[in-house]
């Protein structure tokens, strides 16, 4: 008999696993036991509220998000960051100080992190905060396998850039509060015209390339391990800090390196012949 026929029986009880299996084919949730488990844990008393969105729009590319967590002592949670976190489903971790200069609400989201990592319950996280005290976290953090990324402002030291596996930096949006009515008259919009992005060629891509082509038989890395050891040398690279929309197309504006087009469709991209004759000749 089936579960859904017993079910269609009166005073029938239904086993937990029968249960799970009813309610799983009611609501056609897919399960998917490998997807990665990410924690949000947001160092409230550092950061503002507006770094929030921001923030899920990243951690969105790594899996499902199963801890969202605010850490902050009374003023902090009930005055700037309650709306923040109720609209974006966050649990609010009120940490109260004992003692005055004593922020215990890092304690209490560097335990909750090991915590959730030794439970299984995450495999990969994201801090929110631009406070250094959270490197030796992050280093802990990954000696044990795990993931971390870090969702901060400019004002991030390079101790906790260079902590975690990479490094995501939000730019605030200037405020568009309306200016106050006014008896002045109306000036005439003088349109001016954008600024056009500047496409810069840093000479830390050719070194990347000559270092890693250099250990290949035909002097050519794929653009996949190009990124990956870009990333882990400066997990704050981005094609878009220097003007480039993508990786390819960066590449695509250095008279130093070739791109070759692999069966299938994917690059590679090594030393070209002008950069050859410059290292034969400085040799």
């Amino acid at each position: 008999m089936s579960a859904l026929e017993q079910s269609a029986k009166p005073n029938s009880p239904l086993s937990f696993r029968q249960l799970i299996f009813l309610d799983t084919q009611t609501m056609n949730i897919p399960i998917s036991p490998t997807e990665s488990r990410v924690a949000v844990l947001v160092d409230c008393d550092n950061t503002t509220p507006e770094i929030l969105e921001f923030a899920l729009l990243v951690v969105a590319q790594f899996g499902r998000v199963v801890l969202r967590r605010g850490y902050g002592n009374h003023s902090t949670l009930a005055k700037t960051w309650q709306e923040a976190l109720v609209r974006q489903a966050f649990t609010p971790c009120l940490q109260y100080q004992y003692a005055a200069g004593k922020n215990t609400a890092d304690i209490a989201l560097a335990l909750d992190a090991l915590e959730a990592m030794f439970d299984h319950r995450a495999d990969k996280f994201c801090l929110v905060t631009s406070d250094s005290d959270f490197a030796y976290l992050c280093r802990k953090l990954r000696e044990r396998g795990a993931t971390v990324c870090i969702v901060g402002e400019a004002k991030t030291p390079e101790a906790l850039r260079n902590a975690s596996d990479q490094f995501y930096e939000w730019v605030p949006t200037p405020d568009s509060n309306p200016e106050p009515a006014t008896t002045k008259a109306v000036q005439p919009k003088v349109e001016q015209s954008k600024p056009v992005a500047v496409k810069r060629r840093p000479k830390l891509i050719v070194d990347a390339v000559a270092l890693l082509a250099s250990n290949t038989s035909e002097g050519y890395v794929h653009l996949g391990a190009l990124g990956l050891y870009l990333k882990r040398t400066d997990p704050s690279f981005s094609p878009a800090t220097y003007g480039h929309s993508g990786l390819l197309g960066m590449l695509k504006t250095y008279d130093l390196l070739a791109l070759k087009q692999e069966e299938g469709g994917n690059y590679t991209v090594g030393l070209s012949s002008l950069a050859m004759a410059e290292t034969n000749s400085i040799s």
